[in-house]
């Protein structure tokens, strides 16, 4: 389908808008109330407050299943620098992953099958909050999202750098990693800096940990399986010459698969309980469980490749590609709904800037292959009764 260019226009001014507002998770106030705005005038019935900001527009166009598209809203706390004109007004925080963009092409596609609709069914545009770290989609879920709008299919997009400018990658099977994060304390017994032998280092245990820690990945781990492990951070000492009484390390670890991920777990709780004693300190070790595998369904998967070759050609589509050891809190929806999740390409003539950088701007180029996927998607998921 071609997609009018006013359409397009009206898009990209939207996702300006959003990006000259920044908001960070579970606190898009501004944010959702002009997409609720926006979504009412194209005549749709707007439910707001789920999961905090969240929102759910419903458009029913006669009898037929029905299926969600989501879009996410939130922005990072990171002070902006790519220097366009409509660059952010919030101190601090931008849209530095393109949930700007994602919600303009939602609202497009939104706005555009309000005016055609031909499909036959419900739709429900979902726009999330607090997808950075703070689970808006499992929020939205615990709120009634899938209780309160029943659908057989949800499905999500996000732009990607390193892909070709409106190609799209999709797998049958992983997209992204999990995330679970851990917080190391150890305790040893704080002592005069020039003499050491009066005391028991939890910094010395600290650093053969952290060289401890890497060998789950390189040692314990199988190379044909995946999983990261990254140390960030160190705490421990207040005073140049006093040895203090705690060291504390904190990390995250992400795997594709969930018995690796079991098995990560395992392996830093043998390690925090066996290593430090042999230096006369105690460890102790909690985790924060973050998000699942982003794990697209088979047969969800394969219906949007299709649907993506026949909207934009094969060459354009790209499956079986590497998973991103990045996290989605998609990944949530995901397991409460059959559904699948795709990549937007997003270079242009010159790379994008990286995802999370205080240079990244999203690349206005994507709406209209955005808006024109989710048009593919919904008309033929929910064709037209004869």
């Amino acid at each position: 389908m071609r997609i009018p260019a006013a359409l397009i226009d009206d898009a990209i001014r939207w996702r300006h808008q959003l990006h000259a507002i920044p908001e960070l998770g579970y606190q898009e106030t501004l944010t959702a109330g002009n997409i609720a705005e926006w979504l009412e005038s194209f005549g749709l019935q707007v439910h707001t407050g789920l999961g905090g900001t969240g929102i759910v527009a419903t458009l029913e166009n006669g009898p037929g299943p029905a299926i969600g598209l989501r879009a996410d809203m939130d922005a990072l706390p990171i002070a902006e620098m790519s220097g366009v004109p409509y660059q952010s007004r919030h101190p601090g925080r931008m849209h530095a992953c393109g949930h700007d963009g994602h919600s303009a092409i939602l609202l497009g596609a939104a706005r555009s099958l309000c005016l055609t609709r031909r499909f036959s069914g419900t739709l429900h545009f979902i726009f999330q909050p607090a997808e950075e770290n703070l689970a808006g989609a499992r929020a939205m879920i615990d709120d009634g999202l899938f209780r309160r709008f029943p659908m057989q299919g949800i499905y999500g997009l996000h732009n990607w750098p390193g892909l070709p400018a409106g190609h799209v990658g999709i797998n049958a099977g992983a997209m992204m990693a999990s995330l679970d994060t851990f917080e190391i304390t150890l305790t040893g017994r704080s002592c005069h800096a020039a003499m050491p032998e009066t005391g028991d280092d939890p910094l010395i245990a600290a650093a053969h940990l952290l060289l401890a820690l890497q060998t789950i990945t390189a040692r314990h781990i199988s190379p044909t399986d995946s999983a990261v492990l990254s140390v960030t951070q160190i705490n421990g000492g207040v005073a140049l010459n006093v040895i203090p009484d705690h060291a504390v390390l904190r990390g995250t670890f992400r795997c594709l698969q969930t018995p690796v991920r079991d098995r990560v777990k395992t392996l830093i709780s043998d390690l925090v309980a066996a290593l430090p004693p042999s230096f006369g300190v105690s460890g102790e070790v909690t985790f924060s469980v973050g998000y699942p595998v982003t794990r697209n369904h088979a047969a969800e998967a394969e219906k949007l490749r299709a649907i993506a070759v026949n909207t934009l050609g094969a060459e354009r589509v790209h499956g079986n590609i590497p998973p991103s050891m990045a996290s989605e809190d998609f990944a949530f929806m995901l397991d409460a709904c059959p559904g699948a999740y795709f990549w937007l390409g997003a270079d242009g003539e010159t790379p994008s800037r990286p995802l999370h950088s205080a240079s990244y701007d999203f690349n206005d180029a994507l709406i209209e292959p955005g808006i024109a996927l989710w048009h593919a998607i919904v008309e033929t998921l929910l064709p037209q009764q004869p």
